[in-house]
């Protein structure tokens, strides 16, 4: 069992956070590997954190989810991801519209940093260049963007 305290680099003794990562079943040869390179990379930054992940059917739901883990877990941070492609209608807009302004409005009335990588992209091209590579990878990007935030807040307390 780990520890509930891990050391910083100055040697002195902190909590471990508490992620959840909401992801979307849909698309999943383009989201798996995001969640992947999200944990992976928390893991390397922040070992000893807990990860905890939270399957959506899609997009559209992780909003919902999202609230319900910030409510009842209590995470210090919660990682929004998932991919949708656009089609010939504009379906797709209305979802990602819907989706970005839930996740901002949820952030900033919970005080939660919720991360949002839940990506629009025109076709699989985009979607291969920006969720499959190991240089730009938008699930390592969110999951530095949750540490990071966490820390700027930590920073703003102590002063």
């Amino acid at each position: 069992m780990l520890s509930p305290l891990s050391p910083r680099p100055d040697g002195s003794l902190k909590a471990s956070r508490r992620y959840v990562v909401v992801a979307s079943r849909y698309n999943p040869d383009f989201v798996d590997p995001m969640v992947n390179k999200a944990v992976e990379e928390i893991s390397l930054i922040e070992p000893g954190s807990k990860i905890q992940l939270v399957h959506a059917p899609g997009s559209f739901e992780i909003p919902y989810l999202a609230s319900r883990v910030i409510a009842q877990a209590k995470p210090d941070a919660v990682i929004c991801i998932g991919v949708i492609l656009q089609g010939e209608t504009g379906h797709a807009d209305l979802i990602a519209a819907s989706v970005t302004d839930s996740l901002c409005k949820m952030s900033v009335e919970t005080g939660v940093p919720v991360i949002h990588a839940v990506l629009l992209l025109k076709n699989e091209e985009q979607a291969r260049e920006r969720c499959l590579g190991n240089q730009t990878n938008r699930g390592t990007e969110a999951a530095r963007a949750a540490i990071q935030a966490l820390k700027a807040s930590e920073s703003i307390i102590r002063h």
